[in-house]
């Protein structure tokens, strides 16, 4: 009985990732993989007659100053949630999700200021760098969509004391995943700028 039980304490101390944590790796490995194979196909498409250079809108410059802003108030909650301070770790939170929303908002006036370029994801007028552009940003917002999400659950759970010290799990989730996000959309934007 005792042999069992040290068993089973031996494979529970084995398992070197949370369950949850390694999820989340599997699914952004998976986005990695989608948008890696949407800008290879961008790079082929490139080199066919017929691709148009374009210029990026300056409100991506904008945004991408927003999302390196948001990763440093994401950084500043996931501090000040391992030293107990609840109050500031709420404010950041509060102000990451913030600061999201308004990169959403940046990227819908980016997409405005590109139809105002003539730059248009389909029929008369498009050409065939246009239906890439929006599908890399569009899919990228889906994505910061899901990650507001993710920061207003980390925010109710903030309010409600079940994020703290010893209980970071939900904060490492959302740090990561928020970082994952913004790393994912400087790759996207230093690609764009190199391969217009």
């Amino acid at each position: 009985m005792a042999a069992d039980i040290r068993i089973v304490e031996e494979a529970k101390q084995q398992r070197s990732m949370n369950p949850k944590k390694f999820a989340l790796w599997l699914f952004m490995v998976s986005v990695m993989m989608l948008f890696g194979g949407w800008t290879s196909a961008y790079l082929v498409k490139r080199a066919e007659p017929g691709w148009t250079s374009f210029e990026l809108p300056g409100q991506f410059w904008l945004n991408t100053a927003i999302m390196i802003l948001s990763s440093v108030t994401m950084i500043w909650a996931h501090r000040a949630a391992k030293r107990d301070e609840l109050e500031q770790t709420k404010l950041a939170l509060g102000l990451t999700a913030v600061l999201g929303v308004a990169f959403l908002v940046g990227q819908l006036i980016a997409w405005q200021k590109m139809i105002a370029m003539n730059f248009y994801f389909s029929g008369a007028g498009s050409n065939s760098s246009g239906p890439f552009i929006y599908v890399l940003t569009g899919f990228h917002g889906l994505h910061i969509i899901s990650g507001i999400i993710v920061l207003v659950i980390a925010l109710i759970a903030a309010f409600r004391y079940k994020i703290h010290s010893k209980n970071m799990l939900r904060m490492d989730l959302c740090s990561t995943y928020w970082h994952f996000l913004g790393a994912l959309w400087l790759y996207l934007f230093v690609f764009l700028l190199f391969y217009r």
